[in-house]
């Protein structure tokens, strides 16, 4: 009979255990004046190469009052093998790496934890992509969602060829332009569909992962300390 209860209150006290660590994580990143808001990352894929991908990766700012000021979001994250990035068009990463095996072309960055920023205004026409160039400042989507949108096109190398054969990146981060974002994992989800502007065709990614990032004041506060 002891044995029952004891057993019982040993499994009462780890429910309470896992109750409360999950409790610290949600709150980690959790903002109490915009609980529901978030940035959300796409990162679609829209052909293939020889040796890697061509994608579209476009940022949402989903928060309803949060917006993200000069100089403007930061974006990162870890290869998962051994990906360069051949070429970017709308954003460049800050830094380059040590691209001293290649001997023909060099990519614009060879880093296994590459950070990339928005490019500024008046950025030339041949460089830009739809949405991009805005010195990395988006409103929210509350306010003005036309203006909460930013995107860039990434060339990625050394990487899977096929949708069975591509690895998603890992540890995104979010700068914003401070800390304060928690990002999730990637996740595979339905490819975005396209409509072409005389809305008469439909398109599709072939392949689309997205990555969701939430603010949390606690955790800003404890980071800038």
């Amino acid at each position: 009979m002891d044995s029952t209860i004891g057993s019982r209150v040993g499994f009462v006290a780890l429910l309470v255990l896992l109750f409360s660590c999950s409790t610290f994580t949600s709150t980690e990143a959790y903002d109490r004046l915009d609980p529901n808001g978030n940035i959300t990352l796409k990162w679609d894929i829209m052909s293939w190469t020889a040796d890697g991908y061509v994608a579209i990766v476009t940022m949402y700012n989903f928060q309803q009052y949060r917006h993200i000021q000069k100089p403007g979001w930061t974006l990162g994250w870890t290869w998962a093998k051994k990906e360069i990035i051949w070429n970017m068009i709308g954003s460049q990463t800050t830094y380059q790496g040590d691209c001293s095996k290649f001997k023909a072309e060099i990519p614009h960055c060879c880093k296994k934890d590459p950070t990339v920023v928005d490019l500024l205004p008046g950025t030339p026409y041949n460089q830009q992509v739809g949405n991009c160039c805005k010195g990395g400042v988006l409103s929210s989507w509350a306010q003005d969602p036309s203006n909460a949108v930013s995107s860039f096109q990434v060339i990625v190398g050394s990487a899977g060829t096929t949708n069975k054969t591509v690895t998603l990146p890992r540890n995104f981060t979010l700068r914003a332009p401070g800390p304060g974002y928690t990002c999730g994992p990637a996740k595979i989800v339905k490819p975005t569909q396209f409509i072409t502007s005389d809305k008469r065709r439909v398109t599709q990614a072939l392949m689309t992962w997205n990555i969701i990032c939430t603010y949390s004041q606690r955790l800003q506060k404890r980071l800038r300390v």
